[in-house]
């Protein structure tokens, strides 16, 4: 054996063992991205059941993307590397919508804008009866969107803010692993 081939050799070696890596840090992102967004939802049904929280329809919109990452993210978990890439971009992109979602939450909180769900709003009653106005209306009383919410009474953002933030956080570090790997992948 010539000492081109144990380069060669050697090099191919380290080839393997940093795609390895590159590949164990890949399932370590997409795993910490279904965790993240189980831990979301999770603080959100249990703000729910324990808190008494009523959501509005804009924060039952925003769980959404969670979802998304929750099974995009463990289904990274199982495939080929250039699936689960695929799916940690999938992951971003829910995430950013979580942020998109977030902000238009608090823009409605803050009264910036209307809300762009029709069940924000309050019903319109003129010209019926009392059985029909009763019979329009739900079973079960609604949170308006733009009364903001707030988890902590000690932290003044609402939970749709600190979805956002949180959100915009993820978005970001999920980006900047991805492009730092992606550049550095052989």
């Amino acid at each position: 054996m010539g000492a081109s081939h144990l380069r060669q050799l050697a090099g191919s070696v380290a080839l393997a063992h940093i795609q390895r890596m590159m590949i164990a840090r890949l399932r370590v992102a997409l795993f910490l991205s279904a965790m993240v967004s189980a831990i979301a939802l999770g603080i959100a049904l249990g703000s729910e059941n324990w808190a008494g929280l009523v959501p509005c329809a804009l924060c039952l919109v925003e769980r959404w993307p969670y979802r998304v990452v929750i099974v995009v993210g463990l289904l990274g978990l199982l495939v080929p590397r250039g699936w689960a890439w695929l799916a940690l971009m999938v992951c971003i992109l829910c995430f950013a919508a979580a942020a998109a979602a977030g902000f238009v939450h608090v823009g409605v909180e803050q009264r910036w804008w209307d809300s762009p769900l029709p069940q924000c709003m309050a019903p319109d009653f003129k010209g019926m009866s009392m059985a029909q106005r009763f019979a329009a209306m739900p079973a079960t009383p609604s949170k308006p969107c733009e009364d903001p919410t707030f988890l902590l009474s000690f932290v003044p953002l609402s939970m749709a803010a600190m979805n956002m933030l949180a959100a915009l956080a993820f978005t970001l570090g999920l980006s900047i692993f991805a492009l730092r790997n992606m550049r550095s992948a052989p």
